[in-house]
């Protein structure tokens, strides 16, 4: 059972996350900033993590960077609804920096789980968006 790590600072989307996963058959851990996620990850590497962006404390676009240097194939899936800009620039921001997928929220049920699967088959993992 793949194991996926969720990074939101809004308890309700990290629930809703939660619960579609499980349901989905995949184990679920969480964290609800970008410093905890890091944490978490080192002590527990999970196969996939699902992160937002804009967040207090250390946001997601800090939390990549700082992952992908020290876990270069660590793969994740951004997501944003944007905050005071458009999601589309942060979310491009992500890819740039390493996100192998971006999802613009509100999220879709059927487009999460599609990503989850494909990120967590693909082994090469190029950036994609799916947004």
């Amino acid at each position: 059972m793949a194991r996926i790590l969720i990074i939101d600072d809004e308890p309700q989307i990290r629930s809703m996350l939660r619960l579609m996963l499980e349901r989905g058959g995949y184990e679920v851990a969480e964290a609800p900033d970008g410093i905890e996620g890091i944490r978490q990850y080192r002590e527990n590497p999970a196969d996939l993590i699902i992160t937002d962006l804009i967040m207090p404390n250390k946001d997601g676009i800090g939390m990549i960077i700082d992952l992908k240097k020290e876990f270069p194939q660590v793969k994740i899936i951004a997501m944003s609804g944007g905050g005071v800009n458009r999601p589309e620039g942060y979310l491009d921001g992500a890819k740039k920096l390493g996100a192998t997928r971006t999802l613009t929220k509100p999220i879709d049920r059927d487009e999460m789980l599609k990503a989850v699967k494909e990120t967590l088959n693909d082994n090469t993992a190029p950036s994609e968006s799916l947004s």
